[in-house]
């Protein structure tokens, strides 16, 4: 956000008027806290830290760029959430995620359980060379919308109400009792399958 655009948020949420130059001191002001934080040491062990990225619009020398936003989001050993950290580079590649997992290790990060990350390219890979014991899992959320992509849009929505039975089920057994009634209902080759839906 430009310094313009964080004025009109304040004004508009808080009515409360703000020129861009003091924005930009108040901003100047806090930036050695921020490297703090983004060095701070920390926890030996997350069993669970969800990486991602997005894509954000960033000004910089008078220019809009598209740039690659890096998340690490760990749950530490109370069950609580904590930004490990955020990274900013023009793109997402799976070079800049093993720099990532490299400044988590060097910052004191030595064993993580279970990486939630998306289906990127050499992203399990980085993981693997860093952390090799880490088991690496598909986020959730980026499985349904691999799914989503071979169904038809009017029957998206039915679709993910259904998958939802699985990822959100109680036990074990019911989840495997969910996913037994989707395959039947959603896979075309099964026997008791019609294939029209394909078509409709």
């Amino acid at each position: 956000m430009t310094t313009r655009d964080i004025q009109a948020q304040l004004e508009d949420l808080y009515g409360v008027e703000i020129s861009p130059s003091f924005i930009s001191t108040v901003t100047d002001a806090i930036i050695p806290e921020v490297r703090t934080w983004q060095n701070r040491p920390l926890e030996s062990l997350y069993p669970v830290v969800f990486l991602d990225a997005i894509r954000i619009k960033s000004r910089s020398d008078g220019t809009v760029q598209n740039m690659a936003v890096y998340l690490a989001l760990g749950i530490n050993v109370d069950g609580l959430k904590e930004v490990l950290g955020i990274w900013i580079a023009k793109t997402e590649g799976a070079k800049f995620w093993l720099s990532v997992l490299t400044d988590l290790k060097n910052r004191g990060l030595q064993d993580i359980f279970i990486a939630t990350v998306d289906g990127f390219k050499g992203f399990p890979d980085a993981i693997e060379t860093v952390y090799p014991q880490t088991q690496v899992q598909l986020c959730i959320v980026h499985m349904i919308r691999n799914n989503l992509k071979y169904v038809s849009w009017k029957r998206r929505k039915e679709m993910v109400a259904n998958l939802k039975t699985i990822y959100r089920a109680d036990t074990v057994e019911m989840a495997e009792e969910n996913l037994d009634a989707f395959a039947k209902k959603w896979n075309p080759t099964h026997p008791t399958v019609s294939r029209s839906w394909y078509t409709n």
